[in-house]
C-alpha cells in the first residue's frame, strides 16, 4: 500500500516512533551521519538527507509524529520511512521555494513563524522544568503526604422523590410525616430514573450532586427526612438520608492521574511566575495610548 501525498503530509511519526522507532535507526545506514557528530549521535539521530545543505534527521521525521493516520501506522516501517523522508524533502523544497520568493518578510508570515517559535520555545521551557517533577516516586510522595493514612471524604446514603412541583413535594413530605413509606411512595411518584429502587441514591460525597440538593442532604441526620422541598433544575426533591459515613482514602492508583495533573499546574504556575519576575510589561488601550497604572496591575491569585 502506498499512501498519497496528501495523506503522508498530514501524516506524522510520533505514534510511528513510540512502536518502530528504535527499528528505524537501527536499520539506518551508519554512513549517512557526518561524520564530525559522535558515533551514539550518529545511531540515535541518523542523517537522511539534504536538501539545500539543510539536513533530515530521523528525529526530523519523529517531530511530524503527530497526526499519523491508521492506515499508515499499518505499514511497515521499510515502507513508511522512504515516504514520510519524500515528504520531509518536499517540505524542505517549498520552503526553500518561499524564502527564495521573501514569504518570510511579509508581516503577516513573520508574526506567524515568530508566534510559532514562541510557543515552542515556551514548551520546550515547561518540559525541561516540569517535566523531570513528575516522576512515579514523586507522585507516589505527594499521595503519602496528602492523601494515604487520612480519613476520606465525607459521604451520605440518601433517597430522594422528583415531581414537578412544590405543591406535590409538600404533600408527599406530609404523608411521609404521617408515616408512610418513603421506598413505596417513590416508586409512585417519583420521576427519576432512581424510583425503581425506592429513590436509592447510594452513597455520594458532597460534591457528587447540585450544591442545593448536597447542602440539604449532608445537614440531614440518618433517618431523617427534609421538612421542606429542594428545588433544582430537574424539578422539586423530597429527600431523605439513610446514613453517613466516612470514605476510606482513595487508593494510589485512583487518585495517580489526578495528583500528576495538579503537579504540572503547580509546576506551570512557577514557571510562569519566575518569567513574569523577569521581564517588563506594557499594556497598551486599543487606541494605542498607554494603560494607566491602575488599569495594568495584574490581579492577585486565586488561592
Amino acid at each position: 500500500m502506498r499512501l498519497s501525498h496528501t495523506a503522508v503530509a498530514a501524516a506524522t511519526l510520533a505514534a510511528f516512533a513510540m512502536s518502530s522507532g528504535a527499528t528505524m535507526a537501527q536499520t539506518a545506514p551508519k554512513s549517512a551521519a557526518p561524520a564530525s557528530q559522535p558515533a551514539s549521535a550518529r545511531q540515535i539521530d541518523p542523517l537522511l538527507a539534504k536538501v539545500n545543505g539543510a539536513e533530515i534527521h530521523l528525529s526530523d521525521l519523529n517531530a511530524l509524529a503527530q497526526t499519523l493516520p491508521e492506515e499508515a501506522r499499518q505499514m511497515p516501517p521499510d515502507q513508511l520511512l522512504p515516504q514520510l523522508l519524500d515528504q520531509a524533502i518536499d517540505g524542505k523544497a517549498i520552503s526553500f521555494l518561499a524564502k527564495k520568493q521573501k514569504l518570510d518578510q511579509d508581516p503577516q508570515v513573520a508574526r506567524a513563524m515568530a508566534g510559532a517559535a514562541d510557543r515552542m520555545l515556551q514548551s520546550a521551557l515547561v518540559s525541561k522544568e516540569v517535566g523531570p517533577t513528575l516522576t512515579e516516586e514523586a507522585i507516589k510522595a505527594r499521595y503519602d503526604r496528602q492523601i494515604a493514612g487520612k480519613p476520606g471524604e465525607l459521604e451520605v446514603h440518601a433517597r430522594h422523590i422528583l415531581v414537578k412541583t412544590e405543591a406535590e413535594a409538600v404533600a408527599l413530605i406530609a404523608q411521609l410525616k404521617g408515616g408512610a413509606d418513603f421506598a413505596e411512595l417513590a416508586k409512585k411518584n417519583s420521576t427519576d430514573p432512581a424510583a425503581a429502587s425506592g429513590g436509592d441514591l447510594g452513597f455520594f460525597k458532597e460534591g457528587d450532586m447540585l450544591p442545593e440538593f448536597s447542602a440539604v442532604a449532608f445537614a440531614l441526620k440518618p433517618g431523617e427526612v427534609a421538612d421542606k422541598p429542594v428545588q433544582t433544575r430537574y424539578g422539586w426533591h423530597v429527600v431523605k438520608v439513610e446514613e453517613r459515613r466516612q470514605a476510606p482514602a482513595p487508593a494510589y492508583e485512583q487518585v495517580h492521574d489526578e495528583l500528576r495533573s495538579a503537579m504540572i499546574q503547580e509546576g506551570i504556575t512557577k514557571v510562569v511566575q519566575t518569567a513574569r519576575a523577569d521581564v517588563k510589561v506594557e499594556r497598551f488601550n486599543q487606541d494605542g495610548s498607554p494603560m494607566k497604572a491602575t488599569d495594568t496591575a495584574t490581579p492577585p491569585a486565586k488561592k
